[in-house]
């Protein structure tokens, strides 16, 4: 296992900003924090005008995960469904290909979440795309997302981020 953030150093959480909903007209307030070793995703999602997303990004970042299978993470959520997201150089008309793959969260429990990299799908925007293939070779940023159609608040922390 080889650790890619643990929260603990300025270093580690340099590169976190939120991207909501509000960039296309929504209404949604995420937001990111650092906190205890911590990363913080949390806020309100509101499905007005046609919103419905927050995200949290580690933006201009360089790994190879070519010698890796999944993506680890340990979470503290709110019990309601997150999406880890990935995106490499693609683009699809122009606009960043993402990678995305759904977990769950276990309202007040610290969990493991373990995603293949072979099980990440590519979309433009929330629609979903045949391809291009993922290059795990050339990922340039990680994310998380919400984007469960329920208005309201979440939380989700995150303790550490992980490839093995």
């Amino acid at each position: 296992m080889q650790t890619l953030f643990d929260f603990q150093s300025a270093a580690s959480a340099s590169h976190w900003v939120a991207v909501n909903d509000v960039v296309m007209g929504g209404e949604s307030l995420g937001r990111v924090e650092i906190t205890g070793g911590k990363l913080r995703f949390s806020g309100s999602l509101s499905l007005a005008n046609n919103g419905g997303f927050a995200s949290a990004r580690a933006r201009e970042q360089h790994f190879d995960f070519s010698d890796f299978r999944h993506v680890l993470m340990r979470v503290r959520g709110d019990g309601r469904h997150y999406q880890l997201r990935l995106a490499t150089d693609a683009r699809h008309r122009g606009i960043t290909v993402s990678y995305g793959a759904p977990f769950a969260t276990t309202a007040g429990e610290w969990i493991i979440v373990r995603i293949g990299l072979d099980s990440l799908t590519a979309s433009v925007r929330g629609t979903s795309l045949d391809g291009p293939p993922l290059d795990v070779s050339s990922i340039r940023e990680i994310g998380l997302l919400i984007n469960d159609k329920a208005a309201g608040s979440f939380s989700l922390e995150v303790d550490w981020i992980a490839v093995e």
